[in-house]
């Protein structure tokens, strides 16, 4: 019997993911982490993530012991089938298909398969995921649609009763900011700007009001005007 008081969060070290931890750590007795290494690019995020832990379980006494276990999983066969400008050295380009090159076929879908074989073995039903349909670019995985439709496919192909939860799905990116204050106050929102990492250049560099970045590719650009009009709210 899956634990209805556990969860698996996938969580790569960025903004989105890091929110949803605190949000899921929140709400269950025993929450469980994991991130993919397939070869991306910003391959730092990867690193970041056990700062971004460590400061979970340092600064917020009340999760620290609803943390468990952390789970990497090595997915290099995604980043050796995929052409795109987060497994290759090339620019930011729009596709014929109207998608961004930074999209990466079958990556969610892949992370929430294999997140599931590792809930199903740790009988933990909830998985929870950073996916939004707002402020995004357009990529189909994060739809959600699509992940009521994983759902549904993965209950049936691993016969449990799994819940995919998308905490962000209908939240733009000063909206996630602001989960993030409501969740965790100061702390929590310093720790996102200080130790999370989103630039698909993999850069760290200075640090800026939002966070540290290259500050010109999608996602810190992204990341960047979320948190102006989020603070720009708060004024």
């Amino acid at each position: 019997m899956e634990d209805s008081r556990s969860a698996l969060v996938l969580f790569s070290g960025g903004q989105d993911s890091t929110t949803c931890l605190a949000w899921a750590l929140e709400r269950f007795q025993h929450v469980e982490t994991v991130a993919f290494d397939y070869r991306q690019r910003h391959r730092i995020e990867l690193d970041q993530r056990l700062v971004v832990l460590d400061a979970f379980r340092n600064r917020f006494p009340r999760w620290t012991g609803r943390l468990g276990e952390d789970h990497l999983v090595d997915m290099a066969v995604l980043g050796q089938i995929s052409e795109t400008s987060l497994t290759r050295d090339v620019a930011f380009a729009m596709e014929k298909s109207g998608l961004p090159n930074t999209f990466v076929p079958g990556r969610n879908l892949l992370f929430f398969t294999f997140a599931a074989a590792i809930a199903w073995r740790r009988n933990i039903r909830h998985l929870v995921g950073g996916m939004c349909e707002t402020d995004y670019s357009g990529y189909p995985d994060c739809r959600d649609n699509t992940v009521k439709a994983l759902q549904v496919a993965l209950d049936l192909g691993m016969d449990r009763n799994f819940v995919l939860h998308t905490p962000l799905m209908w939240l733009d990116k000063a909206a996630t900011w602001a989960l993030a204050q409501q969740l965790g106050g100061p702390a929590l929102v310093e720790t996102i700007v200080a130790h999370t990492h989103t630039c698909y250049l993999g850069e760290r560099g200075p640090r800026h009001p939002w966070g540290h970045g290259c500050g010109a590719c999608p996602a810190c650009r992204l990341r960047k005007r979320g948190y102006e009009l989020w603070v720009k709210g708060t004024a």
